[in-house]
């Protein structure tokens, strides 16, 4: 299994890169069943991260391009289930994703509830309105 930086996936998507977007496409291409590419929860926040504030990718698109990797079987991708439900609820409401992230991390952890200040992610995360 080969562990997959944010770097690798950021230059994948974006294809901005003239050097280092055809490599990042070839590591990814190079994956299989077998020897699958591993990610982590964390890479997978900072890569929405990076694709949101520098690429000024939308919520469609992100929506998209993660479950572009979740469908892939030469994949491995930490806690997916999560990472599933997350997308779900960010494509339907207006939460950051890492709210949604948050609040199914906290849900399949076992938490009755997650409590926030924040209106939107209360309303569109499921997390409960402290107030």
């Amino acid at each position: 299994m080969t562990g997959l930086d944010t770097n690798i996936l950021v230059r994948f998507f974006a294809k901005d890169d003239p050097q280092q977007s055809p490599k990042a496409k070839a590591v990814l291409t190079s994956l299989t069943n077998k020897e699958p590419g591993w990610i982590g929860i964390a890479t997978i926040l900072e890569l929405v991260w990076v694709m949101e504030s520098k690429f000024r990718m939308g919520r469609p698109a992100i929506s998209g391009m993660l479950s572009q990797l979740l469908g892939r079987d030469e994949i491995v991708i930490e806690k997916d289930s999560v990472l599933q439900n997350a997308v779900q609820l960010f494509r339907s409401g207006n939460a950051d994703f890492a709210d949604c992230l948050i609040a199914s991390s906290a849900k399949a952890a076992g938490c009755l509830r997650t409590v926030t200040f924040d209106r939107i992610a209360a309303r569109d995360a499921g997390m409960e309105l402290i107030g």
